[in-house]
């Protein structure tokens, strides 16, 4: 699949996220708006915030599948991350400002008329946001992209935000109105956690950090397997937006010709890009049993 196909399945999976933000914000605001409920108005006045990060991903995640060029030499892996990083954000200050409104709840309690159309446009809600999720979750199945997986975790919070509204506007029929404050503070919570996590995550990618021994060992363990390596050394693993940049000294014999030295590399770049999350690969070849770098790395 080319970069081309892969752009064009993230704008539609975008576009799906948009629209359905929108969908559901037109027929909960019209229900609460119309009898009076604070919790159709809060969660879809919570997709106003979903439906920014949505058009945010739709015009600028797009742009990591641009190609290399001058201004960007190593590509814009590190703008969909930043993206991601933004829908983070936006989760965790919504969740905080939902947990205040429910506070405020549990103190001033104002329940909405009781009406079965409000439950109707709940009902709507969660399969709009859970048919959007499952989209976007079978889109990205392909692509790998954090930033559509911020906004797979914004719909499911979406699901569970709605899903407190039911709660409260059950809990009013049945003449319990204080199951809508703490139900909407519960899921503030998760929906402040959700954020906080996603921005955890894509800030890693954004400062270069590190993955796992287990990356380490896998990568030194491929290197090591063919036949003409005798030792590796500095061996740098990094993140470059979702991407792992790899950058290593391998020991091989000095004596070998320089054709041959070359085509080893390049059998090396090949062999380490076939790694799983391994974007790109730089090899530099020393001839072994110099032991120059041993008293640096303590690697051999």
């Amino acid at each position: 699949m080319t970069d081309g196909d892969d752009r064009r399945k993230f704008a539609r999976a975008s576009w799906v996220n948009v629209l359905g933000n929108a969908a559901k914000i037109v027929v909960e605001g019209a229900a609460g708006l119309a009898f009076g409920s604070v919790a159709l108005i809060a969660d879809a006045a919570h997709s106003v915030a979903d439906l920014i990060s949505s058009i945010v991903v739709l015009a600028w995640g797009g742009s990591s599948f641009q190609e290399p060029d001058d201004t960007h030499p190593h590509g814009h892996d590190r703008i969909e991350p930043l993206t991601a990083l933004f829908v983070g954000a936006v989760l965790a200050v919504l969740g905080l400002s939902l947990l205040y409104e429910s506070l405020q709840g549990l103190l001033v309690l104002d329940p909405p008329a009781a009406n079965p159309l409000l439950l109707a446009a709940l009902a709507f809600a969660i399969v709009d946001m859970y048919l959007v999720y499952r989209y976007t979750e079978y889109v990205n199945a392909d692509l790998g992209s954090p930033a559509l997986e911020a906004l797979a975790v914004d719909c499911l919070n979406d699901i569970y935000t709605t899903i407190a509204a039911v709660v409260g506007v059950v809990g009013v029929l049945f003449g319990q109105p204080l199951l809508d404050p703490i139900a909407g503070g519960l899921v503030s919570l998760l929906v402040v956690y959700q954020g906080v996590e996603i921005g955890r995550e894509n800030v890693d990618y954004l400062v270069g950090a590190a993955p796992g021994p287990e990356k380490r060992t896998a990568i030194t363990r491929t290197l090591r397997a063919h036949p003409d390596v005798e030792g590796v050394h500095d061996l740098t693993v990094f993140y470059d937006g979702t991407v792992l940049e790899v950058e290593v000294h391998v020991e091989v014999d000095g004596d070998m010709p320089f054709r041959r030295a070359h085509d080893i590399e390049s059998e090396l770049v090949d062999r380490l890009r076939r790694i799983e999350d391994v974007g790109d690969a730089h090899v530099h070849l020393d001839p072994s049993g110099i032991g120059e770098w041993k008293a640096r790395s303590g690697e051999g």
